[in-house]
């Protein structure tokens, strides 16, 4: 109870200290920032040679420096970096909360959107998977309240969005108004539970390690055999990022993703765990995961010490507890070095452990002042995004993680009908305000999809042209497509045809 007490008391310091906070230092950190990473907004392509957006200057001088500082688009130049910038114009408009206001302040709106209640009209349909050593994950399909139909038809064409969660399993605000306005731009929203999370019973004494790919690889196997015929897609939010960006390093061109998100990602996360987060973070993650895992004690005290884990203080040594120390053997010494073990552990379970692997482009949407991910300058691999052509950053000066407020926030959704792939319902799921992070994401998507698309035709015609087979192999294309249909159900579009021609966009 005590800890409860002090916990609200410090909530309670920090909203009537923290809007004046952010009030009069936000913007001498915001230029600090930029000089250290040496962001210019002014070119598409700076001295370095790394690509970055620019935003258009028909405002006047008077929005001038604010607006063109508030999102850069930082990528290697390549094609479809050029594309996206042409064709995105959600990342150039973004304008985020200032002034005396709550949600002006970043780690208030990260707060906010990680803990407060959501009123969503989405309900999620559950399923249990068995994995090949008996234990399970769930898969929780976002439906409709008002669909009186629960499942989808196998032979639906509509794009499937993975959403991954934090590490902790906390299904977030962020994460319900994100699979509100998948649905309401056609997608198929699945999120992605691990072991032991979200009501998930735990089968088996294996807890799933942080960077641990194989139990998704099993989830998006299935997800290839409930859906054959639609695209998929990939999000995930804060933490979770880890298990993804671990996912597509391992599986390379066979992750079977068309094109992946990461919102406020975690990059570093050993150095994280070690030193990131301040004490009252530290405490109210380590008691949240702490109350998730209570309820299996007795069963986990079988290989892992409880008494160490339960009284754990840290998110380090919460993991340590939790996957680096096991119960000594009867007769033996039970001291051992945890730190070379804690180390070896993260070279399993890096997210960049194998991000040279990845064959698909991964936007990452990261704001600089970040409370939970940390400094900027320490935190960000700007060289991955300035020398890898399949990962971009959409960097914005303010948006705390996972918050990105606006100053629209609350108002009408806008032109958003025509972000995602396919036309927003009439139905009541789009009538509420969109989150920039989701319209930005969502956008993403299509202009990507679209870009492969127009590579695919530009290299039919010019395999025309050239005299390679000429009408009959556009009339061989069309039946070899349609009786591939029917041959293989599993998989209607030929993945390995996509993942011949997309590396193409590294040009």
């Amino acid at each position: 109870m005590l800890e409860w007490l002090v916990a609200l008391c410090f909530v309670i310091l920090v909203v009537l200290i923290w809007p004046g906070f952010k009030y009069f230092n936000t913007e001498s950190q915001s230029d600090a920032l930029h000089q250290g990473l040496g962001i210019s907004q002014l070119a598409k392509i700076d001295k370095t040679g790394r690509c970055v957006s620019e935003q258009e200057g028909s405002h006047g001088a008077q929005a001038g420096d604010e607006k063109k500082r508030a999102v850069a688009l930082i990528c290697k130049p390549s094609a479809l970096a050029n594309y996206l910038l042409k064709h995105c114009r959600t990342f150039s408009n973004y304008s985020p909360c200032v002034g005396w206001t709550w949600r002006a302040g970043a780690l208030l709106q990260s707060v906010y959107e990680a803990c407060c209640p959501y009123d969503s009209p989405v309900q999620f349909v559950r399923d249990n998977l068995q994995l090949s050593d008996e234990g399970l994950v769930a898969l929780d399909w976002a439906v409709p309240t008002y669909q009186k139909r629960r499942r989808t038809s196998s032979h639906s064409t509509s794009p499937v969005l993975l959403i991954i969660p934090n590490s902790f399993g906390k299904i977030t605000r962020n994460l319900l108004k994100l699979c509100e306005t998948a649905l309401s731009h056609g997608y198929l929203p699945a999120v992605f539970n691990r072991r032991s999370h979200n009501g998930t019973p735990l089968t088996t004494l294996k807890l799933q390690q942080f960077g641990d790919p194989a139990d998704l690889r099993e989830a998006v196997r299935y997800i290839r055999h409930r859906q054959p015929a639609g695209k998929l897609y990939a999000v995930s939010e804060s933490t979770g990022s880890g298990l993804l960006l671990s996912y597509l390093g391992e599986c390379g061109s066979s992750s079977y993703v068309t094109a992946a998100v990461c919102l406020s990602p975690i990059f570093r996360c050993q150095s994280w765990f070690e030193n990131a987060l301040c004490w009252p973070l530290q405490w109210a993650l380590a008691l949240y995961q702490k109350i998730c895992l209570s309820r299996y004690k007795t069963v986990l005290g079988e290989t892992i010490q409880t008494d160490t884990l339960f009284s754990s203080c840290s998110l380090r040594d919460l993991e340590e507890a939790l996957f680096c120390q096991t119960i000594a053997p009867p007769g033996t010494s039970s001291s051992r070095n945890t730190s070379a073990t804690w180390d070896v552990y993260w070279e399993r379970n890096e997210p960049l452990r194998d991000v040279d692997e990845v064959a698909i482009p991964v936007l990452s949407v990261c704001a600089q002042d970040d409370p939970i991910r940390g400094d900027a300058q320490s935190t960000i691999p700007l060289e991955l995004f300035e020398t890898n052509p399949h990962f971009f950053l959409l960097l914005t000066d303010h948006g705390g993680h996972c918050g990105f407020s606006t100053q629209s926030e609350g108002s009408h959704a806008g032109a958003s009908g025509s972000v995602g792939p396919v036309a927003a319902p009439s139905s009541g799921m789009g009538s509420r305000q969109i989150s920039w992070s989701h319209k930005a994401l969502l956008e993403f998507f299509r202009v990507t999809t679209d870009f492969f698309a127009a590579e695919e035709r530009t290299k039919q015609l010019a395999a025309k042209r050239r005299g390679l087979g000429g009408g009959a192999a556009g009339r061989t294309f069309r039946n070899r497509s349609g009786s591939t249909c029917k041959r293989v159900p599993e998989c209607s579009h030929n993945i390995h045809a996509i993942y011949n021609w997309q590396r193409s966009y590294t040009r």
